[in-house]
């Protein structure tokens, strides 16, 4: 694992405390909107022209990156929690999967992944840590490969299990706000923009309905 944050940030400490409790096992499946919007529009990794470049900002306990390692995909996962990278890294290695995934450490406040990819990802890219997001995400769609996606999948209500249930005044933007807010301009063609239900399942096994903002969106 490659530490490319050295000096602690609230946003690493409170990330650093939420994975502290959290079953390891939490979150090491794929996001399931987020793989179906990747099957969909980029069903072969680097377009079919060989391995592709992806990038998973917020990685968790690397559910995501995981998946994507395993159709092929070289993943960068980038998370501000050692703890988590190092669980991603562990998950890697039992897949056999250390080639094809690259844990790095960040806080995208201050710090942001070199390079161009073919696929950059954001799933519930949310913190109660004060963070220029916009800004982060802007910078994500600016390290999107000409020709690649870029796939956003936040939360658009709240579930009982969320750190922020019972903030009465926590309010999500609309997906065409999400949308707006990367300010792409021409040479960019919207492949989602909407806001479906699902039934989620969360780390006790409970469930409950929720709905997703999903935005992806395509470098010419």
């Amino acid at each position: 694992m490659s530490s490319d944050t050295t000096r602690a940030t609230d946003s690493a400490a409170f990330w650093e405390h939420h994975y502290a409790g959290v079953d390891p096992q939490w979150g090491t499946r794929p996001n399931a909107v987020l793989a179906e919007a990747v099957t969909a529009l980029a069903p072969e990794p680097g377009g079919g022209g060989g391995r592709g470049r992806a990038l998973d900002l917020g990685c968790g306990h690397g559910g995501d990156a995981l998946w994507l390692a395993s159709l092929g995909w070289d993943v960068t996962a980038v998370d501000v929690s050692a703890t988590a990278l190092e669980r991603v890294a562990a998950g890697a290695a039992a897949a056999g999967l250390t080639d094809r995934v690259h844990p790095r450490r960040h806080d995208l406040a201050r710090s942001f992944p070199d390079g161009a990819f073919e696929l950059v990802t954001a799933s519930y890219f949310h913190t109660p840590v004060e963070i220029p997001r916009d800004q982060v995400l802007r910078r994500a769609a600016e390290a999107v490969a000409p020709g690649g996606l870029l796939v956003l999948v936040e939360h658009a209500s709240l579930a009982p299990w969320s750190w922020r249930d019972g903030h009465e005044d926590v309010r999500f933007p609309a997906p065409d706000d999400v949308l707006a807010s990367l300010r792409l301009g021409d040479g960019w063609r919207t492949e989602r923009c909407h806001a479906p239900e699902r039934t989620a399942t969360g780390p006790g096994g409970e469930t409950a309905t929720v709905t997703d903002n999903v935005i992806a969106v395509r470098r010419a």
